[in-house]
């Protein structure tokens, strides 16, 4: 069976026991810049086990964001393959991929992306209203009792703080039970004693479900409770033990 039917015939497929969320091998990514291609992948592996607490690190421009561009299918790679979860995402239509992406993959990002017209609880379960999800909004508001945000559910996000935001962000990424979640910079935008609350809770409700968690920082003090820090430099990535390993 091909991925693409696998994922049509199985909306949710079960991960496999084990064995690895990512598998990226031989990526290749390429950018034109003026008249020049600029190669910002050049061969990048990179293998990520199931239930792994990830940090990914690497200089302003050394292509961090287009790898999480790869492996959640937003982009695809000049070469290479890319596994997800067991599903090859080269093997899939580009809807295919957007439809991977919104039902097993979580995104939490630097400055909150939450929709400004929409109540805290409507951000939180928009993905799962996509997907005429029935118990949508009994789901959202069991999140927002996890980040402890349960009696703002009616609020807008320009009256909640910046901690808020990002709260509402996590129950929003987790919505729909992804088994891999990206955040890129997840603390960038908040206080050190707020950002510390922030990557709490989401090592914590990552963790507890045996989800998998990949986070771009230049924080190096988030390095202390990561399993794995995977290193992008010069176009490959280089795989160093964390501080809980």
């Amino acid at each position: 069976m091909t991925d693409s039917s696998r994922l049509a015939d199985s909306p949710d497929p079960a991960p496999e026991a084990g064995g690895l969320v990512l598998d990226l091998r031989g990526v290749v990514k390429r950018y034109r810049e003026g008249d020049a291609m600029r190669e910002v992948l050049k061969g990048a592996d990179l293998g990520m086990e199931r239930g792994l607490v990830g940090a990914l690190v690497g200089r302003s421009g050394a292509g961090k964001s287009t790898l999480l561009n790869l492996v959640s299918g937003i982009d695809a790679p000049d070469a290479g393959t890319v596994v997800v979860d067991g599903v090859s995402l080269g093997a899939l239509s580009e809807r295919d991929r957007t439809l991977f992406r919104r039902r097993h993959v979580g995104f939490v990002f630097q400055f909150y992306n939450l929709v400004p017209t929409l109540t805290v609880a409507e951000n939180v379960r928009f993905l799962l209203d996509l997907d005429g999800a029935p118990d949508a909004e009994a789901r959202a508001q069991a999140l927002l009792e996890e980040v402890e945000l349960a009696d703002r559910g009616d609020a807008f996000p320009d009256r909640l703080s910046g901690g808020e935001q990002q709260r509402v962000a996590i129950a929003r990424a987790l919505a729909h039970d992804p088994g891999l979640v990206l955040a890129d910079e997840p603390t960038g935008d908040l206080d050190a004693r707020t950002g510390a609350r922030i990557l709490d809770l989401l090592e914590r409700l990552t963790r507890e479900r045996g989800r998998s968690l990949l986070m771009v920082t230049h924080d190096d003090s988030i390095l202390d409770r990561v399993d794995a820090v995977y290193r992008l430099a010069d176009g490959h990535v280089t795989r160093e033990a964390g501080g809980r390993a």
